[in-house]
Order: structure tokens, then sequence, then C-alpha cells
């Protein structure tokens, strides 16, 4: 049974639809790239699944047992974020707040999870540095190690490597694909279309050409030839 199964979604602001009859399941350790241009509607969509805001029409089912405190997200970082004067455990621990209702305290085994996760990382060492001292891209491994802690299932991305040089950015894309071998179903939305049909097994486009099925098919797709070579095109 798919954890998530989207039914004739449109999703959109104010009644004004950014994309139209979606339909598409993601089952247990897929990892789904959601790609498009500017404005197809991408970041809605990650709010839509997420239940941050209602769709416009259609549904947004879960299944396998699949509960909203296994789902971890990963937002695009706004720049009041990146100057948090918090502490990096401080931050990865608070992956753990909507389990803990109305404990004060974290619990032992939440404490030992999420020095697990620092450590997948490669972060472990910068758990006790200020999170605005660190480098953009020790930022994005410290906020993925928090998603993980709200994360029993699913990883849902919004551009996890914006703004980060290639190396970091094939760092990170390395980082993200290793979890999903753990068995961690990851959803994320790129702009990089090449890692996406690098590392997804699954892609889903939006826009005027919109298309949903295995990488392989979307590399085979009319849909998939034009968009890799209008992005080859406007990288030239």
């Amino acid at each position: 049974m798919a954890l998530i199964t989207v039914r004739d979604l449109s999703v959109g602001y104010d009644g004004h639809a950014v994309a139209e009859g979606l339909n598409f399941s993601v089952n247990q350790g897929d990892y789904l790239c959601i790609v498009g241009e500017n404005g197809s509607g991408k970041t809605t969509l990650m709010r839509t699944l997420l239940r941050l805001q209602e769709p416009l029409s259609g549904r947004v089912l879960t299944g396998d047992g699949l509960r909203k405190n296994e789902i971890g997200y990963l937002p695009q970082q706004t720049v009041l974020q990146k100057d948090f004067p918090a502490s990096v455990r401080e931050i990865v621990m608070s992956g753990f707040q909507g389990r803990c209702t109305l404990r004060p305290f974290y619990s032992k085994e939440e404490r030992r999870l999420a020095l697990g996760n620092l450590r997948k990382m490669g972060i472990e060492g910068l758990a006790d540095r200020c999170y605005r001292e660190l480098s953009g891209g020790q930022q994005q491994r410290v906020l993925l190690a928090r998603a993980l802690c709200a994360a029993g299932r699913v990883l849902l991305l919004d551009e996890p490597v914006s703004g980060l040089d290639p190396k970091v950015s094939a760092e990170m894309y390395g980082l993200i694909s290793g979890l999903n071998r753990d068995g961690i179903t990851v959803i994320m939305v790129s702009h990089d279309i090449q890692a996406a049909v690098t590392h997804a097994s699954h892609i889903l486009q939006l826009g005027k050409d919109s298309f949903y099925g295995t990488r392989d098919e979307y590399l085979e797709s009319p849909t998939g030839k034009h968009f890799l070579e209008h992005k080859e095109e406007g990288e030239a």
C-alpha cells in the first residue's frame, strides 16, 4: 500500500491554481524528485502534502499506517534562520518537538537518536557550536539531521542544496541518497534536473507538459527529453 496517494489534486492560493489534475503515489523506499520551471507549483505542492495548506480540490491520502510524526521536513532556509543564535545540538533536538507533546524534556532515547543523526551527517564534532557561525553546507547538514529526528519514514526536502557550491551540493545529494538506501522515503523539490535523474527513482514534472513515472520512463519520454534539452541550453 502506498504511503502517500494524490488524487485529482489542484493546489494554489486564493482560489488560483498553480498546478492541477495531479495524480501520483509514493511507496516505501521511493525517491521522488519534483521538478519544473519557476512558478509551476513545486513548493505549493510540498506544503499541501504536509497539510500546511489546504488543496483547492482533490485529495492527499496517507496509507500503510503512516503517521504525521513520521514525516520530516526541510524547507528552504530564510536569511533570518541562517542567523539563528542556538547551538547545533539544540536545533537538531528540536526535531523531536512534535513527539514530545506535554513533556518538558527530551528523553534519553531522543538524545541518543539525535547524536546518531549528527553522526550520520558527519557533524558530530559541531554539536556545541553556534549554528549561525557555520558555513552554508554545515547548516544544511544540521537541518537535515533535525529533519531526520522528526522523520520515522518519510523526508520532504525543498531545494536542499540552494545556494551551495557544486562540491557541497554533491556531498548533500550523496547524504540524501544514503538515507534513501537506508530505508527513508524521500520527496524532494529541486531545480537541478541533472541531480534528479541521477539520484531519484521517480520524477514528477509540474507545468504545461506534466509527467509522473520512473526515472527511466522520464528519460525516454518526450517531456523528459525536451525539459533536459531546454535546461542544458539555458546553462550553456
